[in-house]
């Protein structure tokens, strides 16, 4: 395995603190503000483990939700929340025959999270500054500001943001902001053993990402393609990219994401526009009415 050089320098296990840039040593990356850091996440290594979501409730003290089957999935968190904010998806495509390739499986697996828009619907919708972009590009709520109002919820193309009914907060996803300000890795990629969700620099994971995606057609992964990343599905409707975005292998709606995702701002002017006609039309209608009556 591939060590980074400055491991070497805490071979002691018991520190005086904080690894300083520890991040470089995790993730391969030195984070550092004015630059723009998001996730890659590559369903075809996910596993199911889990293991991103119980490192999101643990560094983030979020309460444990879906205890117990649902009865529609193994998976028990169902979709993200005001509680849950990393959800692995578990998607049955067919139950598997005595015919199908070895070490293949009739599921399909996507760890989901906040997607962190470029153009984010939400910040648009916010009436009171609690959602603002961070120095890291990324999109946080600010609890202390927010009044619950709600708006943030239905302007999100991809269902992400939520009330939560312990507070009457919106909640989602920081990209582990916290971490970020002192040069760690987010927990969820930290957590992941099989590198599923791999977090850096945009333009680094971009590239990694179309590698990635030439590599699996090699394989013979012909419907292997990248949903979020710049002219890509997902990346649609004046979103422009994603900051946390995907590698797919089945059409977007299998995952529960929309195929073409748009910002609801885009429609303002058209709604608008649509609403100021009918107005129009009535006043011509009842203007018409009235002089024929008198």
């Amino acid at each position: 395995m591939e060590m980074h050089p400055r491991v070497l320098d805490y071979a002691v296990p018991d520190l005086d603190g904080v690894i300083a840039d520890e991040a470089e040593l995790t993730a391969g990356v030195r984070i550092r503000p004015g630059r723009s850091y998001g996730f890659f996440t590559d369903t075809t290594l996910c596993i199911g483990c889990k293991a991103c979501e119980v490192a999101c409730k643990e560094w983030n003290n979020l309460p444990a939700d879906g205890i117990g089957l649902t009865g529609h999935s193994y998976d028990n968190t169902t979709a993200l929340s005001a509680d849950t904010w990393r959800h692995v998806k578990f998607v049955e495509t067919g139950v598997r025959d005595d015919a199908a390739q070895p070490f293949q499986s009739g599921w399909l697996m996507l760890s989901d999270v906040c997607k962190h828009c470029h153009n984010a619907p939400c910040l648009e919708a916010c009436p009171t500054g609690a959602l603002f972009r961070t120095e890291f590009d990324t999109v946080v709520v600010q609890q202390d500001i927010c009044n619950g109002c709600g708006y943030c919820v239905p302007a999100c193309p991809f269902g992400v943001v939520d009330i939560s009914l312990l507070d009457g907060k919106a909640h989602k996803c920081t990209l582990c902001y916290d971490r970020l300000k002192g040069g760690l890795e987010p927990a969820c990629a930290k957590a992941c053993p099989t590198n599923s969700i791999q977090f850096g620099e945009l333009g680094e994971l971009q590239e990694s990402a179309q590698r990635r995606e030439a590599e699996l057609h090699r394989r013979g992964v012909a419907g292997a393609y990248i949903y979020g990343a710049p002219g890509t599905p997902g990346a649609t409707g004046g979103l422009e990219h994603l900051n946390a975005f995907f590698l797919l292998t089945a059409p977007p709606e299998t995952y529960n994401l929309p195929r073409a995702p748009t910002r609801p701002a885009n429609r303002v002017v058209p709604s608008l526009a649509a609403g100021l006609a009918t107005v129009l039309g009535l006043a011509v209608a009842a203007l018409s009415l009235f002089t024929r009556q008198t």
